[in-house]
């Protein structure tokens, strides 16, 4: 062989290499571009009812994806992008189920046992992340007989590890499972006792989507764009990867929320605001604006949307009256439309701040979305509400909206209310219950000017409407 055919071989067994080298890497990628979801797809998921369910994942590039919806038998078709990403809606019907699903890029993806249903995102710090076995030493009232008796093929559950990030991510950690003992066990209790309630009320499969990390703050749960209308806040250096903690803004929504956003639901509930009780003023912007900055993110309109006022606690010297944080909560709960605030006065555990009783927060949040976003009637969704206040000398006459049974206390004397005249030193008051609302007098104060209600950092409110609400703390001063 003389040097020239040498060197035509080299360059053919080069090339062929290089042929055989790249058709395998080509092959592989294939094969490892069939159709794959992000986790809050799955067997056992709830698709919101009668709405137009976005479903996204990836793909080869540029291939077309088919799905398949079982219970309309109906197909819908989309081309994935350069870089194999894909998204379309599919028509839900009516509440029912199970379904299946089955999406295709010539490769075949099932999705079995899905319901259609009522969805809604469960999010906040420690009390809505505290799951039905409690935390340790710190117990759920009556969450043995409720895990024990809890089987029930309706509800569906979800919890998302919790994960920080400075950039918004695809996807998260978590998997939908189906409402049995063992898994309700380790799921959000006032989630769980939301979901109970609202399932046997409205008899449709509910879906529970569980996003929590316990003791943060507020700022972390709002994306960039919604953050940045806060001047207050700064953003964080997206190279400080390593560094930042779960408290830092943006960090939590873009690893928790982010990857669901889009993912078709009815509502959202929310349980927070110990992190940020140092700030009430400040507090009764964040709260409303992260529910604008989620429903501007979702696209699917003004979702409902529903909290909890912390319950009281002794948060000993150090910070505020934490009672100022509940007033900022009250005040946010009408700050916009389609949202609402349970009231928690009566539960709160002096030197514990996951009160026991997360039935009580749970069904609270169910009264609520049952009246105000199913439009059922014909029971309470709220505690009294102070409506008017008329000073006749040294008598103070309250009355309350939501109260049209009356007011009760349950047998317990009414020692929360405090009176005060234009030197603005609050002193006990005398309190009676009467057919218009309640009366308050004090031999201390002869020309009484404002009202206060339970208005200390830990308390046990007494005052209920006919239904057993609380009221919220009030005061009727900016003192």
């Amino acid at each position: 062989m003389n040097e020239i055919q040498i060197l035509i071989h080299k360059i053919m067994k080069r090339n062929l290499t290089a042929f055989l080298t790249i058709t395998f890497f080509l092959i592989l990628s294939q094969i490892n571009a069939e159709v794959k979801l992000p986790a809050i797809f799955g067997d056992n998921m709830v698709l919101q009812q009668q709405s137009d369910a976005a479903i996204w994942g990836t793909s080869a590039a540029n291939k077309t994806v088919k799905v398949t919806t079982s219970w309309d038998k109906k197909s819908y078709s989309t081309k994935a992008d350069s870089e194999g990403n894909w998204k379309l809606k599919v028509k839900t019907p009516s509440a029912g189920g199970p379904f299946s699903i089955t999406i295709s890029d010539g490769k075949t993806l099932k999705l079995s046992n899905v319901l259609i249903g009522e969805v809604w995102v469960c999010s906040g710090q420690s009390n809505m992340q505290m799951i039905m076995n409690g935390y340790h030493n710190q117990p759920v009232l009556g969450s043995n007989e409720a895990i024990a008796t809890s089987t029930n093929n309706s509800i569906r559950l979800i919890t998302i590890e919790r994960e920080k990030n400075l950039e918004a991510q695809q996807d998260f950690s978590g998997e939908w499972l189906e409402c049995i003992p063992e898994n309700v066990a380790n799921f959000s209790a006032t989630a769980y006792f939301f979901g109970k309630l609202v399932q046997k009320a409205l008899g449709v499969p509910v879906g529970l989507i569980s996003s929590s990390w316990g003791g943060t703050r507020i700022e972390p749960w709002m994306s960039e764009s919604g953050i940045k209308k806060f001047d207050w806040v700064n953003l964080p250096d997206k190279n400080m990867e390593g560094v930042f903690t779960q408290q830092t803004p943006t960090v939590l929504f873009n690893a928790m929320i982010s990857p669901m956003v889009g993912y078709a639901i009815k509502g959202g509930l929310w349980y927070q605001g110990e992190s940020n009780r140092n700030e009430p003023q400040r507090y009764e912007k964040l709260m409303p604006g992260l529910i604008e900055n989620w429903r501007a993110e979702w696209e699917i309109g003004d979702f409902a949307f529903y909290f909890c006022q912390i319950a009281p606690y002794d948060y000993g010297t150090n910070g505020m009256n934490s009672a100022f944080l509940r007033e900022a909560q009250f005040n946010a709960s009408t700050a916009i439309p389609n949202i609402g605030m349970a009231c928690l006065m009566d539960v709160g555990e002096k030197n514990n701040i996951h009160p026991a009783d997360k039935k009580a927060a749970g069904e609270r949040l169910a009264y609520l979305a049952l009246a105000k976003t199913y439009g059922q009637k014909g029971f309470e969704y709220s505690g009294p509400v102070l409506k008017e206040i008329k000073i006749e000398g040294s008598v103070v006459k309250l009355t309350f909206d939501h109260a049209k049974n009356g007011l009760t206390t349950f047998g317990k004397e009414l020692v929360n209310f405090k009176i005060a005249g234009e030197n603005k030193r609050f002193v006990p008051a005398s309190a009676t219950i009467t057919r218009e609302g309640i009366s308050l007098v004090s031999p201390l104060v002869t020309s009484p000017v404002a009202v206060r209600y339970a208005f200390e950092d830990f308390v046990v409110g007494e005052l209920f409407n006919n239904e057993g609400l609380p009221a919220s703390s009030f005061r009727t001063d900016d003192w």
